[in-house]
C-alpha cells in the first residue's frame, strides 16, 4: 500500500531505499512561501541507524510488510544463536551474534522471543524485558563493605555478569531487566 508523506506518523513502518524504517517522531512544518514538509526522525530496522529526514508532498512510500513471529531460543554455538518456530521444533533457524546484539547474553534455552521478519529475513529480535536467572557465582558479602553503595558483581546462568545488592547469594534466583542489564529484584 502506498503512503503519502502526511501518513508518516510515529510508529509507522515504511520502506525507503529497499530497507524498512520505523518513524520515531514526526511533525508538520510550514515555512513562508514554501511547500509544507514533514520533519521526521526515522530508524533503519536492519542497521539500527537513526536519521533526521524531511519529506515533501512529492514523496511517497510503500508500507513495510513486517511480520512478528514467536520463536523459542534453543542454544548458542560459535557466534550463532539457534531458534525454532514456536510450536514447530523442526523449523529451525540461526541468527548471527551481531543481529542478536547485547541481549544475547541474557538468552537461555526455552526463552520465548519475538522476531521481526522483512522479506522472509529476520531483521530484529526482541527478548522479554524482565527475566529470571539463577546466580551461579557470587562473592561473599564482606561486613562493613558498604562504602560503594553495597553492590557486588555476580555471574548468572548463561555467563553474564550483573551488579546486585550485597544480600544476593549463590544459588538464588534474581530478576534482571534485559534492556539495561540491571538487577530488579530477588525472586
Amino acid at each position: 500500500m502506498a503512503l503519502a508523506y502526511t501518513d508518516l506518523t510515529k510508529g509507522i513502518l515504511f520502506v525507503m531505499d529497499g530497507a524498512p524504517y520505523e518513524v520515531l517522531d514526526s511533525h508538520f512544518l510550514r515555512m513562508q512561501q514554501r511547500k509544507a514538509v514533514v520533519q521526521t526522525r526515522i530508524k533503519n530496522l536492519i542497521t539500527g541507524k537513526i536519521l533526521d529526514r524531511n519529506f515533501q508532498p512529492s514523496d511517497s512510500f510503500e508500507e513495510a510488510e513486517i511480520e512478528r513471529r514467536q520463536a523459542m531460543f534453543i542454544y548458542q554455538n560459535r557466534g550463532e544463536f539457534w531458534f525454532h518456530e514456536e510450536g514447530n521444533p523442526k523449523n529451525r533457524f540461526s541468527l548471527p551474534a551481531d543481529l542478536v546484539g547485547e541481549q544475547g547474553q541474557f538468552l537461555k534455552p526455552q526463552t520465548k522471543v519475538t522476531t521481526m521478519v522483512f522479506n522472509d529475513k529476520v531483521i530484529k529480535l526482541d527478548i522479554p524485558i524482565k527475566m529470571e536467572f539463577k546466580v551461579i557465582e557470587a562473592p561473599p558479602a564482606i561486613r562493613g563493605n558498604t562504602a560503594q553503595g553495597g553492590n557486588k558483581q555476580v555471574t548468572i546462568e548463561g555467563g553474564a555478569k550483573v551488579n546486585v545488592p550485597l544480600f544476593v547469594n549463590e544459588g538464588e534466583t534474581i530478576r534482571i531487566n534485559t534492556q539495561t542489564g540491571e538487577y530488579v529484584e530477588r525472586v
